[in-house]
Formats: structure tokens, C-alpha cells, sequence
């Protein structure tokens, strides 16, 4: 342990201080949790409304700018990974547990509840689809890019250490080493820890559901058991993982979930009604565009009785962005090599489009088995919580227990590798940037993210404290966010000159590359004609 920083023990301390409260008086936890987050999302929510909105801007303006031919790294650094793995990096980290968490019960939950349409008509199929395409898209997705930019930029091409302070330095100066560095540091890790362990409660939880669905002496078992046993040996099996390291481990898991997830989501599209999937997806997308601006503004305001866009609007943005400090570290460390446009287009496009097709699928799917009456989908979420409702779709295809049972592997896998890049991550953040942490100090972190996923799920609100806990740990690290785009700004305007420099080299190599493209063509036309002079004499 004596890599560490002030920042471990600082987080440890505060971490701990959390979970004995939940164990001690978890009444009194939700209670005060619920108030704060009651708070943010009445008066603040605007704030995350905008801050969202201006994240995907100004992603979309470095694409376009010059900035965007800067290399995250050398001008001679290649990627370290080829495109499949880093694609497969980005979705086992950014949100592959959500996914499959959420790919059937948003869909549904907003065909039956939507923002502004009929309950149960074909208006709200289609707002229900655009929404699910609009919370897990562009979004979300440049929340991770600003953070996971700056990290790599600061990281490989300044060479700075991989903590978020570091990337305010151009900012804050020499107090992003003092004790204003530290404070922002554990902040990134209490963020961190709140994210995660809300996906890590989604996961249990649907885990807990699945072997119920399969396994029917355990659906007497009480619920909240079940969750935790399944937090148990999970636990062991992604602290096993986090052993073996990047290049291992989380590698291999990484490819292995996305070949599962593509398989299932295609045995479903093939099996499923494909034609009906296909006009959900294409129609779904062009919906989504259209009303791309309106809905990322979107507020209640006129509209007080209904609290749907704090619901879920304003909860994703607010778990994106608590998520962000552990998708943006794991993703800037696997990023080095890579120009900011090309980072930023891999990053924004590849998984929105992916995520798109996974709701089009598994949520076009479940609105279609419900609206012929094949199955009660809705019925089955009413009883069994949203987290049944996977299952409760796969059950209605070929081989539909062996689907379950893939589904749970699946869901089980994404929880070891979101775990287990957890820990790389805040052992980053804890040994001031070391890619590489102690096994000792990701142990702790593994064992502190479990057990908080625990404890919030054992209130009687359960996946609601975990939202609770999202959107608070959120608030603070949205303003970390915007210092971090105006340090990057900053530090790139620095690079001016040397993109300059660049352009006149360039520019100067191609009229080289012209005067010898010239020349050559002078010598095949000489050689030409003395050819044929040698032919005239012959």
C-alpha cells in the first residue's frame, strides 16, 4: 500500500462512515438521501438538463474544429488495441449491465406511462421507443467523452498524471496538487462508487430474478437475501478477475460479453417479429433525430402534476454523469494513440447506434408481444419488479430456458467486468494515476463497492435508493465536469502553434511530393522520347 495517496484514506474513511450508517440506521439514511435528492431534481434539474446538453455540443464542435487532428499521445504513438477490442472496452464499461437491465422495461414502463401520449396507443410505442433511444444515446455518451478526453489528453500528450485533478491544473494551477486536488480527487471517488454500485444493484437485482425465473425452490427465498448472495459471489468472482489485470482478465470478459450479447440479441431479432424490429429501429432513429433538440430541453414546467421527465430524464443524466468518472478513466486508459476526432466519433456513434438496436429489438419486442396479447409483460414487471422483464420476453421464444439461463451468464459476466474496471479505476484515482494499482488497494475498493451496493439495497426503497444515491453523488462532479472542459479548451488553444507548424509541414510535404511527382514525370517523358528516337534509328 505505500502507493497511495491522501486520497485513499480520505475516500476509505468516508466510504465506511456511508456503509455503517446504512447498517446502523437505514432509516435515517433514506430519509436524508431522499430529502437531498428531492431537492436536485425540483430545483436543480434544469442544471443537468443544460450541463448534458452542452457536453454533446461541445464534443460535436472538437470533431469539426482543428483540434480534433491532435493525437491522444505522441505524434508516434499507435492504439494500443485494435478497434473490436476497444469497441468491446467501451460497451462492457459504458453500459452493457444497463442495457440488458433496461433493454425490455424502459420500452414497456414508457409504453404504459409515457411523457406525453396516450397510455397503450401507437403514439406512445413510438415516444416510448424514442425516449429509450434519446436516454441511452448521444447523451450519455459525450458525458463519457468529455471526461475520458481530457483524462487521455492530459495523460499520454502532457503527460500529467491520470487523476482528475491533474487535468484542472491548467485551470486551478498549482492547487490541483494541494489539498483543492485532493478534495476534488475523492470527490471523483465518491462519485464513482455511487454509480457504479447503482448498476452493480441493477445487476444483482436482475440476476436474483433470473435464477428465480429458473430455479423454482429459490423464488420462496427471501428477495432481499437472494440480492445479497448474489452480491457475494459476484464479489469473489470479479475480485478473482481484478488479479489478472487489464490485458487479461477484463479483456477476455470484455470480448466474451459482447459475442454473448450480439448472439442473444440476434437470436431474438431472427426469431422475433424481424420486420416489425427493423421499421422500430429505422423509424425509431429518424424520431429520435427529429426531436433530438426539443427533448434534450424538455422540462415539466407547465406540466407541475407529472414529475416524468425527473423520473427518468434527469435520473439518467445524473447516473451518466456519477458513472462518468469510472467510464472516462477506463476509457482513457484504453484510448492512448487515437486523434481526438477519431476518439470522438468511436466513442459517440458506435455505441448509440448499438444501443439503439438493442431497444429496437428486445424493447420493440416486448411492446409487440404485449399489444397482440401474446404475453402480459407488464403484468409479469407489476409483480416481479422491472427486473423480470427480460425473462419474461425470452420465455416466449425457442429454447427459452436456455435463453434465460445465457441471459443470466450475460448479466453476471457484464457485473464481474463493471466491477472489476471499477477497481482499476479507483485504484487510479487512489495511487495518484498508476495504471497499473496494487492488487491490495483494488481489493479494497471491490469490497467497499459491493458493500455499498448491498446496504442500498437492503432499504426498503432498494432500487430506488440506488437512484437516489446516483443522482446526489452527480451534482458535485457535473461542475468538476465543466472546469474540465474549460482547462481542456485552455490547454488545446495552447497547441496552436505546434497545429500551425503542422499544417505548414504538411503543407510542405505535399508541394515536395508535387515538385517530385513533376519530376518523374519530366524523366517518363524524356525516357519516352529518347525510346522512340532509339526506334526511329533501328
Amino acid at each position: 500500500m505505500r502507493k497511495v495517496t491522501p486520497v485513499f484514506y480520505i475516500s476509505v474513511a468516508i466510504a465506511l462512515a456511508f456503509i455503517l450508517w446504512g447498517l446502523i440506521a437505514p432509516g435515517h439514511l433514506e430519509t436524508v438521501t431522499t430529502q437531498i435528492q428531492s431537492f436536485i431534481t425540483h430545483e436543480l434539474g434544469w442544471f443537468y438538463l443544460l450541463a448534458a446538453t452542452a457536453f454533446l455540443i461541445f464534443c460535436i464542435y472538437l470533431i469539426f474544429s482543428p483540434y480534433g487532428k491532435i493525437k491522444l499521445g505522441k505524434p508516434e504513438d499507435k492504439p494500443d488495441y485494435n478497434y473490436l477490442t476497444w469497441f468491446a472496452f467501451l460497451f462492457t464499461a459504458g453500459m452493457g449491465i444497463g442495457l440488458v437491465f433496461w433493454g425490455v422495461a424502459e420500452p414497456l414502463y414508457h409504453f404504459f406511462d409515457p411523457p406525453t401520449a396516450e397510455s397503450g396507443t401507437n403514439q406512445a410505442a413510438g415516444e416510448a421507443m424514442r425516449y429509450a433511444f434519446f436516454h441511452w444515446g448521444l447523451h450519455p455518451w459525450a458525458i463519457y467523452s468529455v471526461v475520458a478526453l481530457s483524462l487521455a489528453y492530459f495523460r499520454f500528450r502532457k503527460e500529467s498524471p491520470a487523476v482528475m485533478s491533474a487535468v484542472l491544473n491548467p485551470l486551478i494551477g498549482d492547487r490541483s496538487n494541494g489539498g483543492v486536488g485532493t478534495a476534488i480527487n475523492v470527490l471523483v471517488v465518491f462519485a464513482t462508487i455511487f454509480g457504479v454500485a447503482t448498476s452493480l444493484g441493477f445487476g444483482a437485482a436482475q440476476i436474483s430474478a433470473g435464477l428465480g425465473n429458473l430455479v423454482p425452490g429459490l423464488q420462496g427465498m427471501n428477495e432481499k437475501v437472494l440480492q445479497l448472495i448474489v452480491i457475494i459471489v459476484v464479489t469473489v468472482l470479479f475480485m478473482v478477475s481484478a488479479q489478472t489485470g487489464l490485458d487479461k482478465g477484463i479483456r477476455i470478459l470484455s470480448k466474451t460479453n459482447v459475442y454473448l450479447a450480439i448472439s442473444l440479441m440476434l437470436f431474438v431479432l431472427l426469431f422475433g417479429p424481424t420486420s416489425y424490429i427493423m421499421g422500430v429501429f429505422t423509424q425509431g432513429v429518424g424520431s429520435y433525430l427529429q426531436n433530438l433538440a426539443g427533448m434534450s430541453f424538455r422540462l415539466d414546467i407547465y406540466n407541475p402534476e407529472t414529475t416524468w421527465v425527473e423520473g427518468w430524464t434527469i435520473f439518467y443524466w445524473a447516473w451518466w454523469i456519477s458513472w462518468a468518472p469510472f467510464v472516462g478513466t477506463f476509457i482513457a486508459r484504453v484510448s492512448k494513440g487515437r486523434t481526438i476526432r477519431e476518439f470522438i466519433i468511436g466513442v459517440l456513434a458506435v455505441p448509440s447506434i448499438f444501443g439503439a438496436f438493442w431497444f429496437a429489438v428486445f424493447g420493440g419486442t416486448g411492446i409487440q408481444l404485449q399489444r397482440q396479447g401474446t404475453a402480459d409483460v407488464m403484468g409479469m414487471m407489476s409483480e416481479g419488479g422491472m427486473e423480470i422483464a427480460l425473462f419474461a420476453v425470452l420465455e416466449q421464444f425457442p429454447l427459452g430456458l436456455l435463453l434465460s439461463i445465457i441471459a443470466v451468464f450475460l448479466i453476471s459476466s457484464f457485473f464481474v467486468t463493471s466491477a472489476d474496471s471499477a477497481t482499476v479505476v479507483l485504484g487510479m484515482q487512489t495511487t495518484n494515476g498508476d495504471l497499473n494499482p496494487p492488487n491490495s488497494v483494488k481489493f479494497v475498493w471491490g469490497l467497499i463497492i459491493s458493500a455499498t451496493a448491498a446496504v442500498l439495497l437492503s432499504t426498503d426503497k432498494g432500487l430506488g435508493a440506488l437512484q437516489t444515491a446516483a443522482i446526489i453523488a452527480a451534482l458535485p462532479f457535473t461542475i468538476i465536469m465543466i472546469m474540465m472542459i474549460f482547462s481542456l479548451m485552455k490547454s488545446l488553444q495552447s497547441e496552436k502553434p505546434t497545429l500551425a507548424s503542422e499544417r505548414e509541414r504538411i503543407i510542405l510535404e505535399r508541394y515536395e511530393l508535387k515538385k517530385e511527382r513533376e519530376k518523374l514525370k519530366a524523366e517518363k517523358s524524356a525516357f519516352k522520347k529518347e525510346k522512340n528516337e532509339l526506334k526511329k534509328k533501328n
